[in-house]
């Protein structure tokens, strides 16, 4: 038997020559009945000092990190949006920080922290404590800013606690009417009999818009003029207006545009097809195989979160994701709830964050 400390082997003494002590005194003054009984409650005493240092040593070999992790969650969950509300992320953000206080019975409190193009909120979290209280969205544009943002707080793959993927959002690549194209194939053959006559808009150098449309340059090897805007509201007007050629964006931001005919899709970004636009074709299947440039959206934690903590929010994310709710207004803005385990999720983010790198070198992105 262990006995752990010197402080634990002196109580465990002192208790073992109480018991004893009474057990002897007793016995010598009672009756035999009685004498059995103050054997027993004797016994017992000496059972429990000699329990006493095994428990004392199995609190001194257990880091009080293992013992938060079991009593986990006992307060308030920070989930940090680093968006402005109203986009893409914040609905998903808040669509899941409502179902995961249902899971996980305890407040889970949305904070928007924008700004940066979200590295600023990603930032906060990967200097946060790592106790498990601080959750964060994380996307495309974190794996993107790793390439393209010199100096940047945070590195997405080394200095957080992967949880899961929560959604995918695929973009669409769309031309104004006045473009005479009406497929990928034929827009292909136009920018490359017509090399620098096309533009097209991007909410912001580095972003994952413009990072769209450089990987679909490199692969379809043609070349067209970037403008730039900050957001993709401005540009998406100036493109309604005739004066951007192409663009990708969200089936929800184009899909009222393409009703009235006013823009024209050509192809989805991602693999498969969309539920929004099911006649839509994707790249992959129009010409450049294995194209895939989808959005996503994921949570993380900081890095050096206690392990079976990670594993319990990933749990407690699928259950919140699955629910009806969730996937159905994740399916409204043209995205796919989808989750995975937090290893599948390091994964992912190391094989992004390593193809936007090379989209980056390869067009010569830079941030303005």
């Amino acid at each position: 038997m262990l006995l752990g400390s010197a402080s634990s082997q002196s109580l465990f003494l002192q208790l073992t020559i109480t018991a004893w002590q009474y057990t002897k005194m007793t016995v010598l003054r009672a009756n035999t009945n009685r004498s059995w009984r103050a054997l027993g409650i004797g016994l017992l005493l000496v059972l429990s000092a000699v329990a006493a240092p095994s428990s004392a040593h199995a609190v001194d070999t257990h880091p009080d990190g293992a013992a938060d992790a079991m009593r986990w969650p006992q307060r308030s969950i920070r989930f940090l949006i680093p968006f402005p509300p109203g986009g893409p992320t914040d609905i998903v953000g808040r669509l899941v920080a409502e179902r995961l206080a249902r899971v996980l019975m305890v407040p889970v409190v949305s904070d928007n922290r924008p700004g940066a193009g979200g590295n600023l909120g990603t930032e906060q979290c990967a200097h946060a404590p790592a106790d498990g209280y601080t959750l964060c969205m994380i996307s495309i544009a974190q794996c993107i800013s790793a390439s393209v943002v010199p100096n940047l707080g945070f590195d997405p793959v080394r200095d957080f606690s992967h949880v899961s993927l929560l959604a995918t959002l695929p973009s669409v690549l769309v031309v104004n009417t006045a473009v005479p194209v009406d497929s990928l194939k034929s827009l292909i053959a136009y920018a490359r009999a017509h090399p620098g006559k096309l533009n097209y808009a991007s909410g912001g150098s580095g972003t994952s818009s413009q990072l769209l449309m450089e990987m679909f340059k490199l692969q379809a090897a043609i070349d067209m003029v970037h403008v730039p805007y900050k957001g993709t509201g401005p540009a998406l007007l100036d493109q309604v207006s005739g004066s951007i050629d192409a663009a990708f964006f969200t089936a929800i931001s184009v899909g009222p545009y393409l009703k009235l005919g006013k823009l024209r899709a050509i192809a989805v970004s991602t693999r498969e097809r969309m539920s929004l636009l099911p006649n839509v074709p994707t790249l992959d299947e129009s010409g450049l195989p294995g194209f895939d440039g989808g959005s996503w959206q994921g949570a993380v934690m900081p890095a050096g979160v206690a392990r079976e903590i990670v594993y319990r929010m990933n749990a407690a994310l699928v259950t919140a994701v699955r629910a009806a709710e969730v996937n159905e207004r994740i399916l409204s803005l043209g995205g796919l709830a989808l989750t995975n385990s937090p290893e599948e999720f390091q994964r992912f983010m190391q094989a992004e964050r390593d193809k936007w790198a090379q989209v980056v070198h390869a067009a010569g992105v830079t941030v303005q």
